[in-house]
């Protein structure tokens, strides 16, 4: 039990700071071109709302938006285009734009980046644990890698109104991504072999020469500037999203286990 206990501690504590950074970072960095794209949604007269609707919850199962924890809440709340559409229907309830918008984002991010934090930490012990800050950078970047770099150049963030392939086959297609990567990346990491190296890189670029599901038409009111700079954002909030949340785990774990070599012999 102790060594559960020590995980979910240092994880809590992680993904609380990361959560909390990456949603200040949203504020100001994804937050405004979300905004920008639904104003152009509205000057379509809504007509392509119901199409965008879908791709939330995948950027939300694809990790793109630990980046796409804003996109997802900006589908969910953006306003008249769909009443418009079709008065009959009720979107539900959703939170109301300024604090209570970013408020429920903040709490988004900080359940997300505890999530990922216990995926981090628990891996990093078979490997000997997260010493220190700059192995933890390390351990950030390889998750960057995996949850973030890998699956976003198939399935890049989308803006509100953007088309999008099936929900189902993209969430496969992210997850076998996901999966692909850590066992390339760990096999790298961990295992010295030319055959092994060979296998990693092979797992890593396979998903990428099947191809990410795609939409079948590519028609949207969104600019495609716009989406670069969304893309762009997305990306690097997420980069600094995993830096602080690998230097966090490394800093909470060495300052609590002292001279002890794992969780399981700390926290006594």
């Amino acid at each position: 039990m102790n060594l559960f206990r020590n995980v979910v501690f240092i994880a809590a504590i992680a993904g609380l700071v990361a959560g909390v950074a990456l949603a200040c970072m949203q504020a100001y960095a994804t937050v405004p071109l979300i905004l920008k794209a639904e104003v152009h949604e509205q000057a379509e007269g809504g007509h392509s709302h119901e199409n965008a609707a879908a791709p939330a919850p995948a950027d939300a199962a694809t990790g793109n938006a630990m980046s796409s924890s804003a996109p997802a809440a900006s589908n969910a709340m953006t306003p008249a285009p769909a009443a418009q559409a079709a008065p009959e229907e009720d979107e539900g309830w959703a939170p109301a734009d300024g604090f209570e918008r970013f408020a429920y984002n903040v709490v988004s991010n900080v359940v997300t980046g505890i999530g990922f934090a216990l995926v981090l930490v628990a891996v990093s012990e078979f490997a000997g644990g997260i010493g220190n800050w700059r192995q933890g950078v390390f351990w950030g970047l390889a998750g960057f890698a995996i949850f973030t770099l890998a699956p976003g150049l198939g399935l890049p963030p989308e803006l509100p109104a953007m088309p999008a392939a099936d929900l189902t086959q993209r969430q496969i297609w992210w997850l076998a991504t996901v999966v692909a990567t850590a066992i390339g990346l760990g096999l790298i990491a961990f295992r010295k072999s030319l055959p092994l190296t060979i296998l990693a890189v092979l797992l890593i670029v396979a998903p990428h020469i099947v191809g990410a599901p795609q939409p079948d038409s590519f028609e949207t009111p969104i600019p495609e500037g716009l989406h670069h700079q969304f893309v762009v954002a997305v990306t690097l909030t997420n980069l600094v999203f995993w830096l602080v949340l690998g230097a966090v785990v490394g800093i909470v774990r060495g300052r609590f286990t002292g001279t002890a070599t794992s969780l399981r012999d700390s926290f006594a």
